[in-house]
């Protein structure tokens, strides 16, 4: 029988990882984030004990925590859940990510269209403060660390971590060339750490019941809980949390999904998987990682999803760079041809061959993962959209 393993979504007591965080020295924490094998839940899947360790070996200062619940991918609303109903553990493991990095200033960059979160996300920093575990000398030591929350307007690209930087930095957002990387030069040019929402938040476990017990949880390579946001042709969409391994099948039937025909794996910039991969256990190694699953049923028309999705990317593209700003606009011009049948083999050919040169050199992620859906949508549904063949 199908369970899922709340970790993350459980009731978490406030204070009790970061009292015992106090209590060790700063490389101890990074070494138990290490240990438990704790990889980034935003989508890039970078190791978080790695990155800290590069942050606290940082000898510029100020140095700035941020947060990125700038959530724009479609498809993805885990964040929302945890920054309305679970922000302690949210707070708290910013808190303890400068306490492990001598960083004692913490910023939480959310979407515009959360706007409505704010007063919430204040009223827990405020308890906080009252508590003693934010401001000065918190719990009567010698570490102080405050947080300030900056909402961004509404840009998908400032989910990409220097477009954010550049946004609250007060410039538009767009990325920028790496090197230097935040951690060298992010924030105000000071060393910045960035990473997710569902990150921080499990920190806070590792710390409290330590890494060897947060290592079993999931497989080799893949450790711990994953939250998935699951919407589209299900009974029960929502945010639900497995521990990884679990398989594309196992949480269809768990959410009430019937007569699937496909299911989009992270998002738009994600990668579509058809029947014949329902039983991929899920793992950083096999799919794309920051929890998003749409899922089609049989009467879905997939050219009209590619469409939609392709149609998102050409709007959002920040314009920057020119494989990303063209790359997009020639990929849904190519898309409207092969509705009117004006497509040959051969330019068939170079759409494909375009979408690789996307993902070789455009600026950022986002403008590398846009192909994902062209390339992989066409593979499982090649005679439905280029025949309208189902």
């Amino acid at each position: 029988m199908i369970k899922e393993k709340k970790l993350l979504l459980s009731n978490f007591k406030s204070g009790s990882a970061l009292k015992k965080a106090l209590k060790m020295k700063p490389l101890e924490i990074i070494e138990e984030i290490e240990n438990s094998g704790l990889r980034g839940r935003g989508g890039a899947g970078f190791p978080t004990g790695r990155k800290w360790r590069f942050m606290a070996g940082e000898k510029k200062s100020p140095k700035y925590i941020v947060c990125n619940a700038d959530e724009g991918e479609p498809g993805t609303f885990k964040d929302r859940e945890l920054l309305l109903n679970h922000t302690n553990q949210l707070i708290e493991g910013m808190i303890i990510a400068g306490l492990s990095t001598s960083s004692n200033n913490g910023i939480i960059y959310i979407r515009g269209e959360y706007y409505f979160m704010r007063e919430t996300i204040e009223k827990i920093i405020e308890e906080y403060k009252k508590l003693g575990f934010l401001g000065e000398n918190i719990l009567k030591s010698k570490f102080n660390f405050d947080i300030s929350i900056r909402f961004g307007a509404g840009a998908y690209v400032c989910g990409e971590e220097f477009a954010l930087i550049e946004s609250l930095n007060g410039n538009r957002g767009e990325p920028r060339n790496k090197p230097p990387f935040p951690i060298q030069q992010g924030y105000r040019e000071k060393p910045t750490l960035v990473n997710n929402v569902e990150t921080f938040c499990n920190v806070v476990h590792i710390i409290k019941n330590g890494s060897e017990k947060y290592a079993k949880l999931g497989v080799k390579g893949s450790c711990g809980t994953k939250l998935f946001s699951i919407s589209g042709d299900i009974e029960k969409p929502g945010v639900y949390e497995f521990e990884f391994g679990i398989t594309i099948n196992d949480i269809l039937k768990f959410t009430g999904a019937k007569n699937t025909k496909s299911v989009q794996m992270g998002g738009y910039s994600g990668i579509n998987f058809s029947k014949k991969d329902f039983d991929k256990p899920i793992s950083f190694d096999s799919m794309p990682s920051n929890g998003a699953m749409i899922v089609f049923n049989e009467n879905r028309d997939m050219f009209k999803v590619l469409t939609n999705i392709m149609a998102f990317f050409e709007e959002e593209s920040c314009g920057q760079c020119t494989p990303c700003r063209e790359g997009n606009f020639q990929l849904l011009k190519g898309l409207k041809m092969i509705r009117n049948k004006e497509v040959s083999v051969r330019y068939m050919k170079e759409l494909k061959e375009l979408c690789q040169v996307m993902k070789d050199s455009a600026k950022c992620g986002l403008g590398q993962s846009a192909p994902n859906p062209f390339l992989t949508i066409l593979e499982n549904f090649r005679d439905e959209i280029l025949w309208g063949q189902k």
